[in-house]
């Protein structure tokens, strides 16, 4: 009889230690995997973000770079990783879209992906080489008209939200350029402050210290509203195409499955992070405007996002191999 009570016992213990089991995290360093090359804005905001996790969690954050395929690869990895809260991933905007622009994609975003949290937003910015000598969104216009299919242009990867963003602009401005796709933004940085490119659109971030030193100009954000980091410089709505809005945002991911609470432990740990004083300056320093918010409000964003972008590149006729 005492034997079949330490068995009861023991059983109905069996919960509460799988329980305490899944809570006690972390105990060895956490791989925050970046779709996209160093250098870029969702590379910088995942660096800033690993540093500080590593502090609140007292366990390394690794940052693996797994560029390709405008961050398919590193959402494949992750969604096929373990759902033990170790492989993280973090993301730009171009997640709601690549699915509806490349064949063959072996994820869905909304499904095989776990929300962890949003983090920040921010606005693109159209710049242009100084060797092309335009100051504006309609001089640019006129250039590129004078010159069909004679200008190179450039937006980090195919697929993201900001070359995206340059494909809606060509088709309401009526013009030619060339697409010239990249790995990240950092990769496409030499061929835009070298001239290659002529006309580029990125994120705020990577691209306003450029700006300000006078190696790119500014022609316009993509916003409805100009940016706090760069006042002077105007939309593209105001520029001739009312109602013109896009923006950068980022997010954080793992792997369906993984237990809840370690979900919220990093939902919590995350967003108590983008409220600290420090990492709200140097967000809106960059030009992000921190964003953060709980697993189900980062599913109602794709669940607006998605759609909306698929049937951008649908009317479009966009697709990439």
């Amino acid at each position: 009889m005492k034997n079949l009570w330490v068995i009861a016992l023991a059983t109905a213990m069996t919960p509460i230690a799988a329980q305490a089991q899944k809570t006690d995290y972390p105990q060895r360093p956490i791989r925050l995997i970046v779709g996209f090359t160093p250098g870029g804005s969702t590379d910088l905001v995942g660096r800033l973000l690993g540093v500080r996790l590593s502090e609140r969690l007292g366990q390394q954050v690794v940052i693996d770079n797994r560029p390709g395929a405008s961050g398919i690869i590193a959402a494949e990895l992750v969604s096929k990783a373990q759902p033990d809260g170790y492989t993280l991933l973090i993301s730009g905007s171009s997640i709601s879209a690549v699915g509806s622009l490349y064949k063959n994609v072996k994820f869905d975003v909304q499904r095989d992906l776990e929300p962890l949290a949003l983090v920040a937003t921010s606005a693109y910015i159209m710049v242009a080489h100084p060797s092309i000598n335009v100051k504006s969104v309609q001089e640019m216009i006129t250039y590129a008209k004078a010159r069909p299919g004679k200008i190179s242009w450039g937006a980090s990867v195919p697929g993201t939200v900001q070359h995206l963003s340059g494909e809606m602009f060509k088709r309401l401005a009526g013009i030619d350029m060339v697409f010239i796709p990249y790995k990240g933004t950092g990769a496409m940085m030499p061929d835009v402050l070298g001239g290659r490119l002529q006309i580029a659109i990125d994120n705020i971030l990577v691209l306003t210290s450029h700006v300000k030193l006078g190696s790119l100009t500014a022609l316009a954000v993509t916003t409805a509203k100009r940016s706090p980091l760069l006042p002077d410089v105007p939309s593209i709505a105001e520029s001739g195409f009312p109602g013109f809005d896009t923006a950068g945002w980022f997010s954080l991911y793992t792997t369906p499955k993984t237990p809840q609470p370690i979900v919220q432990r990093l939902n919590t740990e995350i967003v108590a992070i983008v409220n600290t004083a420090d990492m709200r300056d140097r967000l809106m320093t960059l030009g992000a405007t921190p964003l953060p918010g709980t697993p189900d409000d980062l599913r109602r964003k794709l669940a607006t996002e998605v759609p909306a972008w698929r049937k951008v590149i649908q009317d479009a006729g966009l697709k990439a191999d």
